[in-house]
């Protein structure tokens, strides 16, 4: 697989290149690490995104493929990292303390985490690997090989956890089990209208 022109521009350190990356996948990482545990009070979702961007940038010459494998790679630098705060914050036995909300925009996705508690309540309920691909996949409109990516696991592992993640949210909301599957636009909040 080669490198998009992008990811190309990026690795010759290009500051555009490196912007319109930001710009894509910034707003997108945050929202999902705010809703995984750090496992440090200090390590708010982001400065585990500032980390995985260095690490990123540091890295770049590692990676090869497009900007949209560029997101799963990304992803899974910040899975990795908040995995190692968690294991030291156990080390140390210390007990995550409570994050303030998050307000974000990001520009394609205007993600806004205020008010959304109800997601974060209802993901909560699925065991990690669940709750990582439907938040990958519908929340943040991965695709699965993508999604694979960034949690280090296979497609096939992907498809299936977010399976039964979708079925847990249907019964959890209280859609009766035997229905047929629900689309998972009925899982997403109403879009606020937009201003202006």
């Amino acid at each position: 697989m080669s490198d998009d022109d992008l990811v190309a521009a990026a690795k010759g350190g290009d500051p555009d290149a490196w912007r319109a990356l930001h710009s894509a996948h910034a707003g997108r990482l945050v929202a999902w690490l705010s809703t995984r545990p750090t496992g440090d009070a200090m390590a708010a979702p982001e400065d585990v995104a500032n980390e995985a961007w260095l690490v990123a940038a540091a890295k770049i010459a590692d990676f090869s493929g497009s900007s949209s494998d560029f997101a799963g790679w990304l992803f899974g630098i910040a899975r990795k990292l908040g995995a190692g705060n968690r294991r030291r914050s156990e080390r140390r036995r210390t007990e995550p303390g409570d994050l303030e909300a998050h307000h974000l925009q990001a520009a394609d996705h205007a993600l806004v985490l205020e008010g959304a508690d109800w997601v974060r309540d209802a993901l909560s309920t699925l065991p990690p690997r669940e709750r990582d691909a439907v938040g990958l996949v519908d929340g943040l409109g991965f695709d699965n090989a993508a999604a694979a990516r960034a949690l280090g696991v296979s497609a096939v592992a992907v498809r299936v956890a977010r399976h039964r993640g979708l079925r847990r949210l249907r019964e959890h909301l209280g859609e009766r089990p035997g229905d047929p599957a629900a689309p998972a636009e009925q899982i997403r909040p109403p879009r606020a209208p937009s201003a202006g």
